[in-house]
C-alpha cells in the first residue's frame, strides 16, 4: 500500500470520528423507577440487588435503610430508584435525593446508599417496597451495564393489650349491717396500657348466690336486703378489649334487725314496725289488736251500731233494728215484705203480687199491663202492643193498624194502590200489580212482557240489553272479537288487537308503525324511519346515503363523496386524498435527503482527496531536492503511464417502502394508508372506506 493512499485512508477515519455523535448517560437519577430502566441493557455481569428493610415496623419509628448490590464487578458506577407506599424518607446520604416516597441516586459516584425511613402511623397496614439496582460499566454507552430489581412488603406490628388490675377492694359498711342502710362499693382500677376502664363487672351475692338484677351497680340499696342476709361482691375490670382477673372483696355485710318505731319490738317481729301503738294483728287482717272489735276474727273489725255484728257483715252497721237484706233492695229482712225479691217491698191489694209489678196496685183482677196502654192484660186482645187492643177479623193484626180490618186475608196495602200485599206482585210499588213473564219487572214497565230474559231495550234496536253488547248505541249489538268495538265499526271484526286501519294499507292501526302512511309499515331499528325507506333498516344510526357509497350520512365524512368518508384529523380534506398527497410528500422529501447526503459525501471525498494531493506534492518535492546530487540516467525512456480518472459513481438511494400486507377478504380493498395511535395500536385505511387494526395475529375490521 503505498504511502500516499495510507495518508488518504487515516484522514478519512479522522474525519468519520469526529462526524459521530457522543453517546452520554443519565447520572442524575430517575425517581418511580423501581421496575428497572430499560434504557440500560442487562447484558453484563448479573447482580443481585439488596437492602435491609425490617419484615414488620412499629408505627412511627425510624429505621437506617442501606441500599447496594451483590455480584458484577463493584468496580464501576451505579445507581438505584427506591419506591414505598408509605412512610417518610429523611437524613439522605451521599449522593441520595427524595421525591415524596420516592428515593434516588443524585450522581453515579456510588455503589451503596443510605437514608432514613419513618413507618407511617398506626392502623396504616402493610407497606408495599419496591427498588431497582444498577451497576454501570463507565463507557458511556447504554451496553455491558446490569441491573437487578426486588419487591417486598413490610406488615404493621400491632402491640398486645394487657389486661387491667383492681386493687383496694372495700365494702362499706361492712360486718354487721342494719337492714335499712345501703352497701358502697370501692376500688383502684389499674391498667399497664393506660387504657380507661370500660364495661368492668360488678357481681353482688348474697348467701353466696349472685343477684342479678344488681349486676354493675356500685352501690347496692337498702331495699335489696333482708334481716339474716350475708353480702358479697367480686370486681372483673376491663378496658374494652379485655378483662382482667376477677378479685374478691375481702369484706362481707351480715343484714341485721332494727327497732323502726322505737316500741321495744324488733321489727322481724313486729307486725307494725312502724306504729309505736301497735305490735300484734292475731287475725292477719291489718288491724292492731289494740284497735280490733274483732282481734279473731280476720274479716271484721267494727261494731259501729254495737249490735254484736260486725260492720262488714251488717247490712245496716248504723241500725240496731236490722243486719240483713237478703234481696239488697236496701230494705231489711224484718220490714220487707218480699225479703228476698230486690224488686218488692209492698202488696197493697193483697194479691200477691207486690205494688212495683202490679199494673193495677189496687185491683185484685188485674196485675198486668204489658203494653201500658192502660188496659189490663186479661181484658187487651194485644196485651204487648199498646198501639191495639181489639181484633175483629181475627186475623192476628189489631183493628187500628189493619187496612182490612174485615178481611182475614189481607191486612195491608203498602203501595196504596187498593190491592193488598198478598195479592199485589209489586206491593211496594203503586205504579205495577202484575208481574206476567216472573222476572220480577211489572207488566207496565216490561218491554219485554212475556220474555223473563229481557226487560229493556235502552237503545231502541228491539234487540233486548241483556242480548245487546252496546245497549245504548242502536248501530251496534255484536262485538265479535270481544276489544270493545261493534262489528258494524270494526275493520278488523275477527282480530281483538286491531280496529282501524287509519291509512287503508291492510295492516291494523295498533300493529302499523306509520298507521297515517300507507307506505310505510315497519321500523325494524327503531329509528323513526320506516323500512322501506330506511337505506340501513337494521341500524338505528343510520338511514340515509347519499353518495352511495355503503356507509350512512351519519357517520360518514363526506356524505356526498363517494370516494371518502373518514376525516380523522378533522382538518376537512378526506383520508384517502390526503394519504396520497402525504405519500407523495414522503418520497419527495426521500428524494431531497437523499440528494443532499449524495452531496456531502461529494463534498467530503472532494476535500479528502484534495487534502491528499497537497499532502504528497510536499512530499514529493522534498523529495525531489535530495536527489539533485545524483546524476539522472535518461538512458532508458519510458512512456509515462497513463492515470486513468476515477469514475464517481452515484446510485439513486432507494426508500424502503412498508411491506403492506392486504386483509384476506374476498374482494380485497388497496391500503391508502398506514398508521400507529397513540396507544400503539396499529390501523389500516382501505380504499374500500373500511379501517381495519393489528391484533397482533391478524387485521381485525373495524
Amino acid at each position: 500500500m503505498s504511502p500516499f493512499f495510507r495518508i488518504f485512508l487515516s484522514a478519512a477515519l479522522l474525519l468519520l470520528l469526529a462526524a459521530a455523535p457522543a453517546i452520554e448517560g443519565s447520572s442524575s437519577g430517575k425517581h418511580n423507577q423501581s421496575s428497572g430502566c430499560s434504557c440500560h441493557s442487562n447484558g453484563g455481569n448479573g447482580i443481585t440487588a439488596n437492602h435491609n428493610f425490617p419484615s414488620s415496623y412499629t408505627p412511627g419509628s425510624t429505621y437506617s435503610i442501606t441500599i447496594d448490590s451483590t455480584g458484577g464487578s463493584q468496580a464501576f458506577v451505579g445507581g438505584f430508584s427506591l419506591k414505598v407506599s408509605q412512610g417518610t424518607f429523611s437524613n439522605a446520604g451521599s449522593l441520595v435525593k427524595f421525591s415524596g416516597t420516592s428515593a434516588t441516586h443524585s450522581g453515579s459516584g456510588s455503589l451503596s446508599w443510605t437514608m432514613d425511613w419513618t413507618a407511617p402511623t398506626s392502623g396504616s397496614g402493610t407497606v408495599n417496597i419496591g427498588l431497582a439496582v444498577l451497576q454501570a460499566n463507565g463507557n458511556g454507552q447504554n451496553s455491558g451495564d446490569s441491573w437487578d430489581t426486588v419487591s417486598t412488603t413490610v406488615t404493621e406490628i400491632v402491640p398486645q393489650n394487657q389486661p387491667p388490675t383492681v386493687l383496694d377492694l372495700r365494702l362499706m359498711p361492712e360486718g354487721n349491717v342494719p337492714v335499712d342502710q345501703s352497701l358502697m362499693l370501692s376500688y383502684t382500677y389499674d391498667d399497664g396500657d393506660g387504657d380507661t376502664e370500660a364495661n368492668s363487672q360488678i357481681r353482688w351475692s348474697k348467701d353466696g348466690v349472685i343477684v342479678t338484677a344488681y349486676n354493675d351497680f356500685m352501690t347496692l340499696p337498702a331495699s335489696a336486703t333482708s334481716v339474716g342476709d350475708t353480702w358479697t361482691v367480686t370486681v372483673t375490670p376491663s378496658d374494652g378489649t379485655d378483662f382482667g382477673n376477677t378479685e374478691s372483696c375481702p369484706d362481707s355485710a351480715v343484714i341485721t334487725d332494727i327497732d323502726s318505731d322505737g316500741d321495744g319490738t324488733l321489727d322481724g317481729n313486729d307486725a307494725f314496725p312502724n306504729d309505736s301503738s301497735e305490735t300484734t294483728d292475731s287475725d292477719g287482717d291489718g288491724v292492731g289488736n289494740n284497735a280490733d272489735a274483732f282481734p279473731n276474727d280476720a274479716t271484721e273489725t267494727l261494731d259501729s251500731d254495737n249490735d254484736g255484728v260486725g260492720d262488714n257483715a251488717d247490712a245496716f252497721p248504723n241500725d240496731a233494728t236490722e243486719t240483713l237484706d237478703s234481696d239488697n233492695d236496701g230494705v231489711g229482712d224484718n220490714t220487707d215484705v218480699f225479703p228476698n225479691n230486690p224488686t218488692e217491698t209492698s202488696d197493697s191489694d193483697s194479691d200477691g203480687v207486690g205494688d212495683n209489678g202490679d199494673a193495677f196496685p189496687n185491683d185484685a183482677t188485674e196485675t198486668l199491663d204489658s203494653d201500658n196502654d192502660g188496659v189490663g192484660n186479661n181484658a187487651d186482645a194485644f196485651p204487648f202492643d199498646f198501639t191495639e187492643t181489639t181484633d175483629t177479623d181475627m186475623d192476628g193484626v189489631g183493628d187500628n193498624a189493619d187496612v182490612f180490618p174485615n178481611d182475614p186475608t189481607e191486612t195491608l196495602d203498602s203501595d196504596e194502590d187498593s190491592v193488598g200485599d198478598n195479592a199485589d206482585a209489586f206491593p211496594n210499588d203503586p205504579a205495577e200489580t202484575i208481574d206476567s213473564d216472573g222476572d220480577e219487572v211489572g207488566d207496565n214497565g216490561d218491554a219485554f212482557p212475556n220474555d223473563p230474559a229481557e226487560t229493556l231495550d235502552s237503545d231502541g234496536d228491539t234487540v233486548g240489553d241483556n242480548a245487546d253488547v252496546f245497549p245504548q248505541d242502536a248501530t251496534e249489538t255484536v262485538d265479535t272479537d270481544g276489544d270493545g268495538v261493534g262489528d258494524n265499526a270494526d275493520v278488523f271484526p275477527q282480530d281483538a288487537t286491531e280496529t282501524a286501519d287509519f291509512d287503508g294499507d291492510g295492516v291494523g292501526d295498533n300493529a302499523d308503525v306509520f298507521p297515517q302512511d300507507a307506505t310505510e309499515t315497519l321500523d325494524t331499528d327503531g329509528d323513526g324511519v320506516g323500512d322501506n325507506t330506511d337505506v340501513f333498516p337494521l341500524d338505528m344510526s343510520e338511514s340515509v346515503d347519499s353518495d352511495g357509497d355503503g356507509i350512512g350520512n351519519n357517520a360518514d365524512a363526506f356524505p356526498e363523496d363517494a370516494a371518502e368518508t373518514l376525516d380523522t384529523d378533522g382538518d376537512g380534506v378526506g383520508d384517502n386524498a390526503q394519504l396520497i398527497a402525504e405519500t407523495l410528500a414522503a418520497e419527495k422529501a426521500a428524494e431531497e435527503e437523499a440528494a443532499q447526503k449524495q452531496m456531502m459525501t461529494i463534498i467530503a471525498v472532494v476535500v479528502l482527496l484534495l487534502g491528499g494531493a497537497a499532502g504528497a506534492v510536499l512530499f514529493m518535492r522534498k523529495g525531489g531536492k535530495e536527489e539533485e546530487g545524483i546524476s539522472k540516467d535518461f538512458s532508458q525512456l519510458g512512456m509515462e503511464t497513463q492515470v486513468q480518472p476515477v469514475q464517481q459513481t452515484y446510485q439513486q438511494p432507494t426508500v424502503q417502502q412498508p411491506v403492506i400486507q392486504q386483509p384476506a377478504v374476498g374482494a380485497e380493498p388497496t391500503v391508502l394508508r398506514q398508521w400507529t395511535d397513540e396507544s400503539g395500536y396499529t390501523w389500516r385505511a382501505m380504499d374500500d372506506g373500511s379501517n381495519y387494526w393489528w391484533t397482533g395475529t391478524e387485521w381485525q375490521k373495524r
